[in-house]
């Protein structure tokens, strides 16, 4: 009987799966020394029968409109392209898993160029006794270290999806909630829609492919060196000139303020969610 709970789950999750959404809000404090500061975003999960999709809705709708209109004004053939992100938000990943396998994959950037990152790492669970109410759902409670953190989940088998927000996945029902020891970065199921037409997410697809461990040494060749990639364009470029509120920047000048805000930068956002990605 045993051996028919993953098969039966697997059925199940295929079943339910067809285009459905989950939103989160995500609450999480950049800075550890600076716990007051707690910021909080909306998420989604979009899931069908292929697998799912986690990232920020505005930060999709937003990078959409601008494409639009970026490609309105080459079209024109216009001399002065602007751009206008309206994104303010912080979330600007997106996760991608698929089923039946979990292949898991994050799309990030580092240094200004995209990568499609490809993340093997098993989520070993321990599932315990201990059931609570979380929102209107029944879900009990599971335990798992990764990503450098302690994380405590609670997950509903009434809904036959194991899958949950960000990379997390593996248990005998969505993830409804999930926090880390330190109460830091916290997940929680705030919404649930039904038969939604997925976003469409392929402004990604010319990310170049990469495993984690390449991912982990990109990221700190460009924390040791920020502005190496903006240091070889203006090299390339000898007549490359800014006018910034009114004012011709130099090369020299922008690489300097490049240099400065990261190390400003480091310093703020010193909690990750993966926090071993800051452990060289």
């Amino acid at each position: 009987m045993k051996n028919l709970i993953p098969i039966f789950l697997l059925i199940s999750q295929v079943i339910f799966a067809q285009n459905q959404r989950f939103i989160y809000e995500y609450k999480f404090i950049q800075d550890s020394t600076n716990r007051q500061d707690s910021k909080s975003e909306l998420l989604v999960l979009d899931l069908n029968n292929s697998g799912s999709k986690f990232y920020s809705y505005e930060k999709y709708r937003a990078d959409s409109v601008m494409y639009a209109e970026l490609q309105k004004q080459v079209a024109a053939q216009s001399n002065d392209i602007l751009i206008d992100n309206t994104y303010k938000g912080s979330i600007r990943y997106l996760v991608e898993k698929s089923y039946p396998d979990f292949k898991t994959f994050i799309y990030n950037s580092v240094g200004g160029d995209d990568y499609k990152i490809s993340d093997d790492r098993k989520i070993n669970w321990k599932i315990l006794p201990e059931t609570e109410t979380v929102g209107t759902f029944r879900t009990q409670k599971a335990e798992t270290d990764m990503y450098g953190r302690k994380w405590t989940a609670w997950f509903a088998p009434e809904i036959p999806v194991q899958d949950g927000p960000y990379k997390f996945y593996g248990l005998p029902g969505l993830i409804v909630k999930i926090q880390d020891k330190t109460e830091s970065h916290i997940f929680e199921l705030k919404g649930v829609r039904k038969d939604v037409a997925q976003t469409n997410t392929s402004l990604r697809e010319k990310a170049v492919e990469i495993t984690q461990d390449q991912y982990k040494k990109l990221f700190w060749e460009n924390r040791k060196d920020p502005a190496k990639s903006l240091r070889l364009m203006i090299s390339e470029n000898p007549t490359f000139k800014v006018i910034k509120d009114g004012v011709e920047v130099s090369g020299e000048q922008m690489i300097r303020e490049r240099e400065k805000t990261a190390k400003e930068n480091q310093k703020k956002f010193n909690n990750a969610l993966e926090l071993d990605l800051l452990k060289e």
